[in-house]
């Protein structure tokens, strides 16, 4: 890798690579770490937003190599799905972490940075759906965005809901979470402008499947504007709920 940069660097001083052509190169540099473990560093400078951990199925060890190698290139950090137990083990060693529950998300223990104009409001059908919910907000405001939230206004008491409406159509996204029927983002879409962004939980009695009816039932919204991430996805929503907002809202 050190010996292909080099070579880079040569080039562009020697006048054989554009200087247009050596940001193309450093911008699409795949990545670095050893066989088993490649962290992508670049990935900020191609999508805005850093490289995310999955920690579910990631031994310790592997944990440490990674949050190692966050700390030596200085690079915030965001580990999704680790639970408490793990992060205990993990803050034996790197005493600078975070652990947000019940969202499950370990982050450095700085105070995320707003690079964001527009707000997201993130909406949980019920308390049951609180960790998915949680994990769209915490990786929100890691992600660079003003966000609020809402709990516990799903569709069998509709005064809830509705006690909102004013202030739906002041957030560039908002995030919906709930199981059971899939319900809410129909009806939060039906009265607001407001892009709307569903995550179908797992949440609800046998017949829900563990989440496919709500997925089905969000990917069969009759309210249009409603897109759907899959089941328990609450990171992935606000990774797109990011990308939309740096688009209508602007960055800092």
């Amino acid at each position: 890798m050190k010996e292909t940069i080099r070579k880079k660097i040569k080039a562009l001083k020697t006048g054989l690579l554009s200087e247009k052509d050596f940001l193309a190169f450093v911008q699409n540099f795949p990545f670095g770490g050893d066989d088993r473990i490649k962290l992508d560093f670049h990935r900020t400078l191609r999508r805005g937003v850093p490289e995310v951990i999955f920690g579910r199925n990631k031994s310790v060890g592997q944990l440490k190599t990674i949050i190692g190698k966050f700390r030596e290139i200085g690079e915030e950090l965001m580990i999704t799905r680790v639970e408490e137990p793990v992060f205990t083990e993990l803050k034996r060693e790197f005493d600078h972490l975070k652990y947000h529950d019940p969202a499950r998300i370990v982050t450095g223990n700085e105070k995320p940075r707003i690079r964001c104009r527009g707000r997201i409001l993130v909406l949980s059908a019920g308390a049951s759906d609180e960790p998915v919910a949680e994990e769209s907000f915490v990786s929100s405001r890691y992600l660079g965005n003003p966000t609020e939230r809402e709990y516990d206004v799903g569709v069998a008491c509709l005064p809830r809901i509705l006690s909102l409406r004013q202030r739906l159509d002041h957030y560039s996204v908002i995030i919906v979470v709930a199981g059971m029927e899939g319900a809410l983002p129909s009806v939060v879409a039906g009265l607001t402008a407001t892009p709307v962004i569903a995550v179908p939980s797992s949440i609800g009695y046998g017949a829900n499947f563990q989440g496919m009816s709500a997925l089905l039932a969000m990917l069969n919204s009759c309210s249009g504007g409603v897109s759907v991430v899959n089941i328990d996805n609450g990171f992935g929503a606000a990774l797109q709920a990011t990308l939309i907002n740096r688009k209508i809202g602007g960055k800092l």
